[in-house]
């Protein structure tokens, strides 16, 4: 996943130099080839863990098939030994962003180039070339996150299958492997309402990671109209004055917190919804779909992010004119809207994965009670489903008008 990842968002291989040339025929080739460039990186991955997958299935090839969820459950431990590794690996690209903004700041410019002239000239490249690593570094722990949440995502749905068969956990270790193949052989596409699960399934990770990016867009609006007014104010512009830093911080902070209360009610009320309308295949189906689409979608938003900012990059060491160049303003405009895809919605599909499965997973026993498809349901516990699916769709559907809605000041701003 590592090798993967490198090779699709490093400056030192072909992806990358395709897309910092791309940059001198303007923002929308940029844009194009940026595109193009992650949702071919998302086949490589998916590989890697079919065949990951696959590997671990071989080995428990003849047990039953709880045994061989466990055997690509231990796949996904075996990712995780790398903890060190990645954790490592996520601080750094953080760390050298920020050093190489504050370098851009220029705040020992004059001390360093009094010591020794040209020091800071180097030191800024030197921070320049560390944050693209770190580019590369942060996508890579992207690719591995994503990954082991799929592949612990599989032997989730595993479970699923087994509590179906059974009625609950407590009695999986009285499951006969003709009972678990006999319910898995429900969870079919030919079966309407688990096809209706898959799409919906499949539509979730989409719906999910555009609330996240029109979060970031509002965020956005209100930290460059604080930028604005605080450049009016001409003790900033001589000098004689620091700009309110912490003013745009309360805008990062108290919006990230306000925005993430509608897709944090998605992820859980979702499955809940499909889970008592269409019953526990029609669930199943819906995690299948999830899995898939979120996975695919994860990689192309963070690599496609990744490959942009570290084509801006090239670009700012001097390629195809530098800084200030027609190729250098594509390059940023490429990089801006990478940015919500690889810090915000391409990562966050990893906890909505994890999520998903596990409220599938905990709420099954009731789905299986009181979903309003059950043969001969009492009435009582129809209205029961009933009720739940209502309260599930009222706020999903509050989720979805929150991520829509525009504030008062925003809707002033546009009409001026």
């Amino acid at each position: 996943m590592n090798k993967v990842t490198s090779y699709y968002t490093h400056t030192s291989h072909a992806p990358v130099k395709g897309l910092a040339k791309a940059c001198t025929t303007g923002h929308a080739t940029n844009i194009i080839q940026g595109i193009a460039l992650g949702y071919e990186s998302t086949v490589a991955a998916i590989v890697v863990i079919a065949v990951a997958i696959f590997l671990s299935v071989l080995v428990y090839a003849g047990t039953p098939p709880l045994f061989i969820a466990y055997g690509v459950a231990m796949t996904g431990i075996g990712m995780l030994t790398l903890t060190g590794n990645t954790i490592s690996m996520d601080v750094f690209g953080p760390v050298a962003d920020n050093a190489n903004g504050i370098g851009e700041m220029g705040y020992e410019k004059d001390e360093m180039e009094k010591e020794k002239p040209g020091s800071y000239k180097r030191a800024r490249q030197i921070l320049a070339d560390l944050d693209a690593v770190g580019n590369t570094t942060k996508a890579e722990t992207k690719g591995i996150a994503i990954g082991s949440a799929v592949i612990a995502a599989v032997s989730l749905f595993a479970s699923f299958i087994a509590v179906i068969a059974v009625g609950s956990e407590d009695k999986i270790n009285l499951m006969q492997i003709s009972q678990y193949f006999e319910e898995a052989g429900k969870i079919t596409v030919a079966n309407p309402t688990v096809f209706i699960g898959f799409m919906l399934g499949g539509a979730v990770p989409f719906l999910f990671s555009g609330m996240l990016i029109r979060a970031v867009g509002r965020a956005a609006f209100w930290i460059v109209k604080e930028c604005r007014i605080q450049f009016h104010d001409p003790e900033i512009w001589n000098g004689t004055k620091k700009p309110d830093y912490g003013r745009v911080v309360d805008i990062c902070t108290n919006t990230a917190q306000k925005e993430l209360i509608g897709p944090g009610l998605l992820a859980i009320m979702t499955p809940i919804l499909v889970g008592f309308i269409l019953g526990p295949y029609a669930l199943g189906g819906f995690l299948a779909g999830t899995i898939l689409v979120g996975q695919l979608l994860a990689v192309f938003m963070a690599n496609a992010g990744g490959a942009w900012d570290n084509a801006k990059k090239m670009i700012e060491d001097g390629l195809y004119g530098g800084k200030g160049s027609e190729a250098h303003k594509a390059a940023v405009t490429g990089d801006t809207v990478g940015d919500p895809l690889k810090d915000t919605a391409g990562p966050a599909l990893n906890p909505l994965i994890k999520v998903m499965n596990m409220v599938s997973l905990l709420t099954l026993g009731l789905v299986l009670k009181f979903n309003i498809t059950k043969p001969n349901i009492s009435g009582t516990d129809l209205l029961t489903g009933i009720v739940v699916a209502v309260i599930a769709a009222a706020a999903i559907g509050w989720a979805i008008y929150q991520s829509k809605k525009e504030s008062g000041d925003l809707v002033a701003e546009e009409i001026k």
